[in-house]
């Protein structure tokens, strides 16, 4: 009696395995979990932003207007004196900031066939009104560009004058020589009416 209850104890403890199924609740997580994520991602990753490109809508779209080293001015090295110079108050995008600072994204004044008054601005500074694509700004802009080397300073206006879809002529290193010559020890910035007396090019 006794060795018949031990047998028949030990059998009904031994493991077994049997087929289960996975609960329906937590497969129904895992997919919220990983429809959760790819949304999050989704907004949060750069190149899905389209602020990132604003104005424009595409890699290939802001590719196609971003300027081409044709032999002149070191386009690339004007890029990089740009962003560190300009593009804290003229935005990357050559935008500029609305109620604060100017575009340079198709103005006028940047695409002026010559370089004779948009030079001036970097080397002395401008003050007081001035329109840009039909709008009225009252800034003043310090001589941002007085510190940097004739080089620099023609490359960075001539990324400026050749990006965004802008499409003016390059700058010159001699230029920015010359019109840095000709202010001499000026300090007081120029007025936009005193930029217009002047000729687009130099004579």
């Amino acid at each position: 009696m006794n060795a018949e209850l031990k047998t028949t104890s030990t059998i009904e403890s031994e493991p077994t395995s049997t087929l289960t199924t996975l609960p329906m609740w937590l497969v129904v997580l895992m997919l919220l979990l990983l429809f959760w994520g790819a949304m999050s991602f989704d907004r949060r990753g750069g190149w899905f932003e389209p602020k990132v490109y604003g104005p424009y809508v595409s890699v290939p779209d802001l590719e196609r207007f971003q300027p081409r080293d044709r032999g002149g001015p070191n386009l690339p090295r004007g890029k990089v004196v740009f962003e560190m110079t300009c593009a804290l108050c003229h935005n990357s995008d050559g935008m500029g900031k609305p109620g604060q600072f100017p575009p340079l994204a198709g103005s006028e004044w940047v695409n002026a066939p010559g370089a004779n008054r948009v030079l001036r601005i970097p080397l002395v500074g401008l003050s007081g009104p001035i329109k840009i694509k039909g709008q009225e700004w009252n800034l003043a802009m310090p001589a941002m560009g007085a510190a940097l080397s004739d080089d620099d300073l023609a490359a960075a206006l001539s990324y400026i004058r050749q990006a965004w879809g802008n499409k003016a002529p390059p700058v010159t290193a001699e230029k920015v020589k010359a019109i840095r010559a000709e202010l001499g020890n000026r300090a007081q910035p120029m007025s936009a009416d005193e930029l217009l007396r002047l000729p687009e090019e130099m004579k």
